[in-house]
């Protein structure tokens, strides 16, 4: 990521296929003239009916009799190879199969709100980071039950505000928040600029520095990028990164944007830029960057409405925008072709995110429902209602087993089971 996009995208050679190979032809045994079985090795020691071994005519019918056997021989492993592709062609794939995704509880507080909450599961998706102010809360997955509650503290920080927790490993969590500076003997020394820290989950106890994230202010939405695992700032045509594990950072600059977008996606592979509402455009269409020119190359067209998220693939083959005009849009990369535009959801909505197989999308709606649809043929395989208020943001856990959707004030979680065929 702190390669600010430069990088080659290494070519993937597919294998070439295996050819299919006949099974091994038994050998034809024969019987002797005295009723014995006998190999085919011995067959032209037999002579024909009505004919001396050793006569010329013999000699002929019989070299033309092994000329045409030779042949038959010959020919009989092509027959087999047709044969075999013939059944391979004619097998029809196994349809995909149906899941079931069941109410796994929900919990007090919230997730991301204004980007990818996909961060809050931790990397082996058992556990679920939810922050409730200064409290972070973790939910066991698979069980659906609060298993630890995090009481942070930082010192001379008062009213800290949690805006997200985010894994970075395991038991180790990136937590992104506000507070009041207490000065001693002075009291308040006023709010702080967001503050970026790492929280050890098993000591319950801060690990390493504190670090003031935007100081000077100027600067656009600060978002985390949970696919990357950076911190982006975006300020006067720059975009700086942040990667909090390493500490390192780096800057993209477009110098054709002039104004602050509010919304950015940027693709895994490192080639990619997405914006959208960006001040002052007359569009509601996100733009496309390369990265590697620094300058805008395309666009997404055909929102009706506002766009507020984007999203990549994993692979970066896809992207999907979910829209204030109550619809979802999945698109081509690096074409920039609408493949699918999904409907259904009643009003604007807010989120929507590929699974890590790039084969199903879940999005989140001001319907207060998040709706898990397939990618091949746009078709909607479940609604999941158990939400009391709209949806904001929405994820799927790193293994896929697990969806985790968050409104302002609850967390609630949803795990996968089969459900059968289609």
């Amino acid at each position: 990521m702190l390669k600010l996009y430069e990088d080659e995208v290494s070519s993937v050679r597919t294998p070439s296929p295996v050819p299919l190979r006949p099974e091994k032809t038994p050998a034809r045994a024969t019987l002797s003239p005295k009723g014995e079985r006998a190999g085919v090795s011995n067959f032209g020691h037999l002579p024909l009916e009505g004919e001396r071994a050793g006569s010329p005519t013999f000699h002929r019918l019989f070299s033309a009799f092994r000329l045409l056997l030779s042949a038959f021989c010959l020919l009989l492993p092509a027959f087999c190879v047709l044969s075999a592709y013939a059944q391979v062609e004619t097998v029809e794939s196994p349809e995909p199969t149906q899941f079931l995704w069941l109410s796994q509880g929900r919990m007090e507080g919230h997730l991301a709100l204004h980007y990818s909450p996909a961060g809050a599961f931790s990397p082996d998706s058992s556990t679920l980071a939810a922050v409730s102010e200064e409290k972070v809360v973790l939910m066991a997955s698979h069980e659906g039950r609060i298993q630890k509650v995090l009481k942070i503290h930082i010192p001379d920080i008062t009213d800290l505000s949690i805006h997200s927790a985010n894994y970075l490993a395991t038991n180790r969590l990136l937590l992104l928040g506000n507070g009041v500076i207490s000065v001693k003997g002075k009291g308040s020394g006023g709010s702080t600029p967001l503050l970026a820290f790492q929280w050890d989950a098993m000591e319950d106890q801060l690990s390493g520095k504190l670090d003031a994230v935007g100081g000077g202010g100027g600067f656009g939405p600060i978002l985390y990028f949970p696919q990357i695992k950076t911190l982006v700032l975006y300020k006067a045509s720059n975009f700086d990164f942040w990667d909090p594990l390493s500490g390192r950072g780096g800057r993209l600059t477009i110098p054709d944007l002039t104004q602050t977008p509010s919304v950015m996606a940027f693709s895994p592979d490192g080639h990619w830029v997405l914006l959208a509402q960006i001040a002052m455009s007359s569009t509601p269409d996100p733009v496309v960057v390369e990265a590697k020119a620094h300058r805008f190359v395309d666009s997404l067209r055909g929102h009706e409405g506002t766009v507020l998220s984007i999203s990549f693939s994993r692979d970066s083959t896809k992207v999907v925008t979910s829209c204030e005009d109550g619809k979802l849009r999945v698109f081509s990369v690096p074409g920039w072709k609408l493949l699918e535009t999904l409907t259904g959801h009643n009003g604007p909505v807010h989120w929507a995110e590929f699974s890590p197989d790039g084969k199903w999308l879940v999005s989140a709606g001001e319907d207060r429902t998040a709706r898990v649809w397939s990618v091949e043929g746009g078709k909607v395989q479940q609604i999941l209602e158990e939400s009391k208020d709209p949806l904001l943001t929405v994820a799927f856990s790193p293994n896929g087993e697990y969806i985790a959707a968050s409104s302002e004030k609850s967390v609630l979680l949803w795990e996968r089971k089969a459900g059968g065929s289609r």
